[in-house]
């Protein structure tokens, strides 16, 4: 089973809605990958690859740094903002049975005047790349609550304070070259994890990821040019009880005698803070829970309880 592609184009960024025919017709083409899958490759979206270079090339400027230069930026550095910053080497274990994760990252989470970025331009770049995922995910949670029958208001309303009260990230992650002499044993890029909250958004420049199938193994979700690679988040596979699912996926090492390095980009679509997530059906497969605190659950496993 590899993971579909499906044409966005009738509700991309460039248009301004699209028809009942066509949102049927792309909300059947999602439920289908999210439910076998739990990936799918859109096509079509209106974010530009120009768009993608533009904040993939800040980003390397920012990581290229020494990290001194990188420090006084540090993820808990920012009131009000836990999770907004850079992330250095190692400092965080995806799958918590392994080595610290052989990345580093800039998370970008809030968008509040008062916080302080590396530079103007960066700030510029981050912003305007982080509204316009923001909008395709919003146009993405539409057709998604479409095709299982649902008022879209029941996705859009829980993500209203995306860049304020809400732990949504637009995340650049950097992967530099691995001396497998030197790595740790069990050691990763990114360890086996499953995102946290609604759906995320992957732009990558090189290969890398795997994806694990329902038979427990895992397949390579290659760089298809000009798409952005989708999957379902945990609290969308609560929210639905199960009927779309969040899929396990890493990045191994490269192969030996491979000294390239790796670059992409993830948005992170993540319910308000005070969102209280409860089975869609009604059925109580599972207990209701706040965006908020079931999230601070998942970065205590992955960065350590404070």
């Amino acid at each position: 089973m590899s993971i579909p592609v499906v044409d966005f184009g009738a509700y991309g960024l460039s248009g301004r809605d699209v028809a009942d025919e066509q949102l049927h017709n792309l909300g059947e083409e999602l439920k289908a990958a999210f439910t076998d899958v739990g990936f799918v490759y859109l096509k079509n979206t209106g974010i530009t690859d120009d768009e993608v270079d533009r904040v993939m090339d800040v980003s390397e400027n920012f990581f290229m740094q020494p990290d001194d230069a990188k420090r006084p930026f540090s993820r808990g550095s920012f009131a009000g903002s836990a999770n907004h910053g850079w992330v250095s080497l190692e400092t965080e274990r995806l799958n918590p049975r392994r080595p610290g994760d052989l990345k580093e990252a800039f998370n970008a989470v809030s968008l509040r005047p008062d916080i302080k970025w590396p530079s103007s331009d960066f700030q510029e770049i981050q912003t305007s790349f982080f509204l316009r995922c923001k909008e395709l995910s919003l146009r993405v949670l539409r057709v998604m609550a479409h095709s299982l029958g649902l008022d879209p208001g029941v996705f859009l309303s829980a993500h209203r304070e995306i860049g304020n009260e809400n732990g949504t990230t637009l995340r650049s992650l950097y992967y530099p070259p691995v001396n497998r002499k030197k790595a740790k044993e069990g050691q990763l890029r990114c360890g086996e994890h499953s995102d946290y909250g609604s759906i995320t958004l992957l732009f990558q420049r090189s290969e890398g990821l795997q994806v694990r199938r329902r038979s427990g193994e895992f397949m390579c979700a290659p760089c298809v040019p000009g798409t952005v690679l989708i999957n379902i988040a945990d609290l969308m596979q609560r929210w639905t009880s199960d009927q779309l699912v969040s899929v396990v996926h890493r990045v191994l090492l490269p192969p030996a005698g491979d000294s390239s390095t790796r670059q992409s980009l993830a948005f992170f679509a993540q319910p308000d803070d005070v969102a209280v997530i409860t089975c869609c059906d009604g059925s109580n497969k599972y207990p209701p829970v706040s965006s908020g605190d079931f999230l601070k659950e998942r970065f205590n496993d992955s960065y350590g309880r404070s």
